[in-house]
């Protein structure tokens, strides 16, 4: 296989594996948590924000997944779960930046992953292996 078809392969299933975990995250915050979006819209508010940047939520947490997932406009799709992560990362889990698990690792794992994982789809791109396939 050459190089660049690896290349390709390669983003195709981090693209996948990240999206669904990324859209698997906004379906149960749609589905188990419907108080969420009034907590996330007050906590704007409370900041000085307008109250309505929480409807990104949906636009960053079931929307962009599928765009990544299916490598649509990808880019686009990883910019909107930055997005999402540094809002989410600056809303609900400021104070534990600098906190530890008891196991040693960073309280802030999984939305470093996913910011980090955002942050790699933005620059690299879909891949060939993509609805845009370039």
């Amino acid at each position: 296989m050459n190089q660049g078809l690896l290349d390709d392969l390669g983003k195709l299933i981090f693209r996948f594996g990240f999206g669904v975990l990324f859209l698997l995250h906004g379906i149960d915050k749609l589905t188990n948590h419907p108080g969420s979006l009034e907590w996330i819209t007050g906590r704007l508010v409370e900041l000085g924000l307008p109250g309505v940047l929480a409807w990104g939520v949906y636009a960053g947490e079931l929307l962009a997944p599928i765009l990544i997932i299916f490598g649509f406009y990808a880019r686009i799709g990883a910019l909107l779960t930055t997005i999402t992560m540094i809002f989410a990362i600056y809303l609900a889990h400021a104070h534990e930046l600098l906190d530890m698990t008891e196991h040693g690792g960073w309280a802030l794992e999984l939305q470093g992953m996913f910011l980090l994982a955002s942050l790699l789809i933005l620059f690299s791109g879909p891949g060939r292996l993509s609805a845009n396939g370039r």
